[in-house]
């Protein structure tokens, strides 16, 4: 969906503040502002093989994500603009480019406090950068409804093993303005063992969310619609539920985390689920995943305990590191008037094997394969069944 031209584009937003920034930088003394560039470039393909029942995957290569990044200090305070460029092969214009972190924070002795458009504290799998995440694509789960980037501010406090973190944000990004409501929520872990090469990490995530009418005045409908097979299976989505009749809806969502780490071994895995109503009916979805993964050459996935999350890794050897990895995923929804069964109840399940080359810390080759079922229960039909092999080229500084 195009923006609004008469309100400011992200491009616009963005350009403000930098221009902003150079003329204090220029009047400023050495060390009141400092400036850093940033960036990464996500190049992925993606070959399918599709069966008949539902509408074909095309295989596809796609720019995924290129960002540019500036951040430092300002004044005691410390600031970040990001932008994903990657739309500007489809659409050369300053439409086309998508603003991510767009923020000022300011560390206290207690925490940090962040102001402007970030990435909410929601789910160990979305807390993870896309520069480490061990497969191409979240699990189903956090790429459907974890917040993403949006509007607000945030504390985060952290210890020696634990982080607690919460914020009360918009349900408008800078590009998603139309979505209109309000919301607030947390996440809290915490890492009995955090050693290098031994590590095990608990966590919960809770976020309530109040939709402003989705499919009235401009507003676009409240839809979950997973891509099973990766970013360039749209023709495989899947509608798990759908609220668009102007009713405001509130919903309220809820993930348990866990991961260790024992060596060259790791495992990750979550369960998580979201309840939805209007007034007029309800949905729900709930979702679980499992993964295990093995450094063939013997390094370990390395703990961020300020973040309670994973980060980046270092190969140990100048021929890099080389990860096996194995998840199971899967998601349901099932939609219901009040008062009546429901009347919609599908799910997807996907497998996923990956093998991922660290070449370098900041370089990364990354090749997955995973299989996909979508299945309507109410009428015990498989509605579709893709497989699909994808990969990633990954360069970041």
């Amino acid at each position: 969906m195009r923006k609004d031209r008469s309100r400011p584009s992200s491009t616009t937003l963005s350009t403000l503040l930098l221009l902003t920034l150079a003329t204090t930088v220029a009047n400023a003394d050495e060390g009141d502002v400092t400036a850093t560039l940033g960036g990464r470039l996500h190049w992925d393909f993606g070959q399918f093989e599709n069966d008949r029942r539902g509408a074909p995957n095309v295989d596809d290569t796609e720019i995924r994500r290129l960002a540019l990044e500036v951040s430092g200090k300002l004044y005691g305070l410390e600031y970040t603009v990001e932008g994903n460029f990657a739309d500007l092969q489809d659409d050369f214009s300053v439409e086309a480019i998508e603003a991510w972190d767009v923020l000022v924070s300011k560390k206290f002795s207690a925490g940090k406090l962040t102001v402007g458009q970030f990435k909410q504290h929601f789910t160990l799998d979305d807390r993870i950068s896309s520069n480490y995440g061990v497969f191409l694509e979240r699990s189903l789960f956090a790429q459907t409804l974890a917040p993403l980037y949006r509007l607000g501010a945030g504390w985060l406090s952290a210890g020696d093993a634990y982080t607690i973190g919460g914020s009360v944000y918009s349900l408008e990004s800078i590009d998603e303005w139309q979505i209109k409501g309000r919301a607030f929520g947390g996440r809290g872990t915490w890492a009995p063992m955090h050693e290098a090469g031994r590590v095990l990490h608990l966590g919960l995530s809770a976020a309530r969310e109040y939709y402003d009418h989705p499919g009235r005045d401009g507003a676009p409908a409240l839809r979950i619609r997973p891509r099973p097979a990766g970013h360039l299976s749209d023709a495989s989505r899947l509608t798990l539920v759908s609220f668009g009749s102007g009713r405001d809806t509130d919903v309220d969502k809820t993930s348990i985390e866990f991961a260790a780490v024992r060596g060259p071994f790791h495992v990750q895995s979550e369960i998580g689920d979201a309840r939805f109503d209007d007034g007029g009916q309800s949905g729900r979805v709930d979702s679980a995943y499992a993964a295990v993964g093995w450094f063939i050459t013997g390094e370990s996935l390395p703990y961020d305990r300020g973040g309670g999350r994973f980060g980046r890794v270092k190969p140990n050897r100048s021929s890099g590191a080389w990860q096996l990895a194995l998840r199971y995923d899967t998601i349901r929804g099932r939609q219901n008037l009040y008062g009546v069964r429901d009347f919609s109840d599908t799910s997807i399940a996907a497998t996923t094997a990956a093998v991922n080359w660290h070449l370098r810390s900041n370089l990364r080759f990354l090749l997955d394969w995973t299989s996909s079922r979508n299945y309507d229960h109410l009428r015990a039909l498989t509605l579709d069944r893709t497989q699909a092999l994808t990969g990633r080229f990954q360069y970041d500084f």
